[in-house]
């Protein structure tokens, strides 16, 4: 289904209209329409010949389920919002509260700034500044664009403005949809060996081969699937790994992630708003708890920067 009114009808629109995502920068090339928010730098719409391949949502709300949004310095959550720096215990604000958690890291309620656009591409900032919890100054930066064959190509870029070591884990968040085909007959393929055996609060505490309902590597029908699960071990090819929805008529929509990226969490839903079922592809550089397991974890030297890369790809 289409939200109403969608952001394809919107975005053209004069800014001074409000939107409760902030401005809204449509990119075009042939047929393809990606709309990218102020709020979270989240891609708010990518569409291929009026066919939306992402779950939107409408001008006055902001992102449901995280739905499109950007996620630094760190993806996912931190239990209890504390974790150890040098032996010195850190507080985060605890932003999932009926789990205890930090979740989704310092950016999702912040609006980016633009530092370079075209009819292309469009590229958005935003700084961390030291706080409890974390005590450094950084940069996300992060960069859309579509390329000449109308696929949605992203890089999330971390840059380290202080004077110590910093440590982060960088995600995305976004639901992959193939225009008005029921959810329920899309087949959903992951190829990775390892899943992330979480708790009651999805903390990650043990890895298990990604069995049963857990190995979509032949592909699983979404209408079977209720999982919200990190995977690893992912089966990359020239450099990618990729994860993919496709509807019974062949047509289909794949999450492609690059090698620094070595976790996905699939998240399959049923409680996305207006929706039956939604199906999250997260790619992440590391996993759940990253601050205090070390799992993917990375630290950056002063004045150096990260980029982990990812896309949307569709055959139509």
């Amino acid at each position: 289904m289409s939200v109403s009114p969608s952001p394809a009808d919107n975005a053209h629109q004069s800014e001074s209209r409000r939107f409760a995502t902030g401005r809204q920068f449509e990119l075009r090339r042939g047929d393809a329409l990606a709309v990218i928010t102020e709020l979270a730098a989240g891609l708010r719409l990518y569409s291929r010949g009026g066919v939306e391949l992402t779950e939107s949502y409408g001008d006055d709300h902001i992102a449901p389920g995280a739905t499109g949004i950007t996620l630094a310095p760190w993806a996912n959550r931190v239990e209890d919002g504390i974790w150890y720096l040098d032996g010195k215990k850190q507080q985060l604000d605890i932003t999932e509260a009926s789990r205890n958690n930090a979740s989704h890291g310092l950016l999702r309620n912040t609006g980016y700034v633009l530092v370079d656009e075209s009819e292309f591409f469009v590229t958005l900032e935003a700084t961390v500044f030291p706080q409890h919890g974390y005590p450094f100054l950084v940069r996300h930066k992060v960069r859309y664009e579509l390329d000449q064959n109308l696929d949605l190509r992203v890089s999330q870029t971390l840059i380290n403005d202080s004077q110590s070591n910093a440590p982060f884990v960088l995600g995305a968040h976004p639901y992959l949809r193939i225009g008005d085909v029921a959810p329920e007959d899309l087949v959903l393929t992951v190829r990775a060996a390892t899943r992330l055996v979480a708790d009651e609060r999805l903390i990650p505490r043990s890895t298990a081969p990604a069995d049963g309902e857990y190995d979509l590597s032949g592909g699983a029908r979404v209408g079977g699937l209720l999982v919200d699960v990190a995977l690893t071990d992912l089966a990359f090819d020239g450099g990618s790994a990729r994860h993919t929805l496709t509807a019974p008529d062949g047509r289909s929509v794949s999450l492609e992630q690059d090698e620094n990226c070595q976790y996905v969490h699939v998240f399959v839903t049923d409680t996305f708003p207006g929706r039956s079922k939604a199906v999250a592809l997260e790619p992440m550089t590391g996993p759940a708890n990253a601050f205090n397991s070390g799992d993917g974890l990375r630290w950056l030297a002063p004045g150096e920067a990260f980029t982990m890369r990812w896309g949307i790809a569709a055959s139509l």
